[in-house]
């Protein structure tokens, strides 16, 4: 994957920690362990903004949906 040269400031102390666990958890440098944290917290927003969606949805009307899918074509559905 082609990755990009960014440029961030942090205080000191979090450096520091930053550094304790580049580590202590075997990262191979300061860069993976911030791919990985960002990349982290991507997909977390991801699955928030989902659950914020599905909250909006009228169980009901879903059902009523749910149930206009004969056994057959639910089958069907499921298989996919």
């Amino acid at each position: 994957m082609a990755t990009t040269k960014i440029a961030i400031s942090i205080d000191a102390e979090t450096v520091q920690r930053v550094d304790e666990l580049v580590l202590s958890a075997g990262y191979p440098s300061r860069s993976r362990l911030f791919q990985e944290a960002v990349e982290d917290k991507l997909a977390r927003l991801s699955r928030s903004r989902l659950a914020e969606q599905c909250a909006l949805l009228d169980p009901a009307e879903e059902q009523e949906m749910a149930d206009e899918f004969s056994p057959e074509e639910l089958e069907l559905w499921q298989q996919a």
